[in-house]
């Protein structure tokens, strides 16, 4: 498959710290939202199917609770946002708000197969107490452990003029 160049090209900085995590906060306002019509969709479709006197009292016995396709359903949507994204355009909506883009170092857009591994070493990047995010402060190259994992980079794109 071609690669597809992202625009603006040119040789860009690495990203810092700071901007990273204002783009993940601008994000996680993003998808808590996300989850949430989710969420809604996923109860609106099990009340549907279970009526709403069997709903209750599963519900009251605790019995939903933990419920492992609702969890894998979650995790999927929050995939497909960010691969859908890192995979177009390299940008997330909180990363075209700070400016930055993931990409491969010819300047192209990532696979999903990146995407994936992103996705899933960042989770375990918070997991480890933020230590694969603070990996940026110690990194010659500001790389995280999920750049570094998915051969990938962010970097500081400028301002498109209109």
């Amino acid at each position: 498959m071609p690669k597809h160049l992202l625009t603006p090209q040119g040789d860009y900085p690495a990203a810092g710290l700071g901007r990273r995590l204002a783009a993940m906060f601008y994000d996680f306002l993003l998808c808590t939202a996300l989850l949430i019509v989710t969420g809604g969709i996923y109860k609106f479709i099990q009340l549907q199917i279970l009526g709403e006197t069997r709903m209750r009292t599963l519900t009251e016995s605790g019995a939903l609770d933990g419920d492992p396709l609702y969890s894998t359903i979650l995790l999927f949507v929050l995939f497909a946002f960010f691969a859908k994204f890192w995979t177009h355009s390299g940008q997330t909506l909180g990363m075209q708000v700070w400016g930055i883009r993931v990409q491969n170092a010819d300047g192209s857009s990532i696979s999903l197969w990146q995407a994936l591994l992103r996705f899933m070493v960042s989770i375990a990047s918070w997991l480890c107490a933020g230590l694969g995010f603070i990996w940026i402060l110690v990194d010659k190259h500001k790389r995280s452990w999920h750049d570094i994992y998915s051969s990938s980079q962010i970097v500081r794109i400028p301002k498109q003029k209109k």
